[in-house]
């Protein structure tokens, strides 16, 4: 297997980030991560609320495996010490999770570190703020997800745009093919998503579709 480069040059050039649950439902977990991850998912998250650590583990198992023969980035939800254990590439924190400084003790300074942002406040806060690799504004639209979450809409996408600073940041929240446009027109270069791969009838071709699309805007 070639040498991949440092996860932090990998997120320097990913676009496409993915969310997905362990799809106990489908039980088709292996054969939709080879779908996504070789049409241009560059991150997955195990996002599962709810369920214990050993569990998680098990599925994340499943994850690192797919992430490492297609050469992509594992991310870990909340949690440094799993993110720790599966040794995860990636740990991504909310506004209320454990602070920075605290998972970095626990992971070191190698794993790359996101942040969720909500407010132009929590967006200053994550450009600033050392050890964060990376934030995500939104939501840009009401989601399921995270029912009940106030969405700031694209005002904040073109907020974070605006400030025209180096750190990796992505829109997220109800993204999906049929308001892509909007949102890159906003501003955002990386989007994740959800149920736009999560719920595809194809989510090869469906991933293909939002990784082409993001990357050839404004060409």
């Amino acid at each position: 297997m070639p040498t991949l480069p440092a996860p932090r040059a990998q997120l320097a050039d990913a676009r496409l980030y993915l969310c997905t649950g362990a799809r106990k439902a489908q039980g088709d977990l292996p054969a939709f991560l080879d779908a996504v991850l070789s049409n241009g998912v560059d991150i997955v998250q195990l996002r599962d609320k709810g369920m214990e650590a050993g569990e998680e583990l098990e599925h994340l198992a499943v994850f690192a495996d797919a992430c490492r023969r297609h050469g992509k980035l594992l991310a870990v939800n909340d949690r440094a010490d799993v993110a720790h254990a599966v040794g995860s590439d990636v740990l991504h924190l909310g506004q209320g999770d454990l602070p920075v400084p605290a998972a970095r003790a626990i992971l070191g300074q190698d794993v790359v570190v996101g942040r969720s942002t909500h407010a132009e406040s929590e967006v200053d806060a994550a450009v600033a703020e050392s050890g964060v690799d990376y934030f995500c504004t939104g939501p840009c639209w009401p989601t399921p997800t995270k029912p009940g979450r106030y969405a700031p809409g694209l005002d904040l996408v073109r907020y974070a745009a605006s400030l025209r600073q180096d750190r990796p940041w992505f829109a997220i929240g109800g993204i999906d093919a049929g308001n892509l446009d909007e949102v890159l027109a906003a501003g955002a270069r990386r989007v994740v998503v959800v149920r736009a791969l999560t719920e595809a009838a194809d989510p090869a071709a469906a991933t293909a579709e939002l990784a082409g699309r993001i990357r050839s805007f404004g060409r």
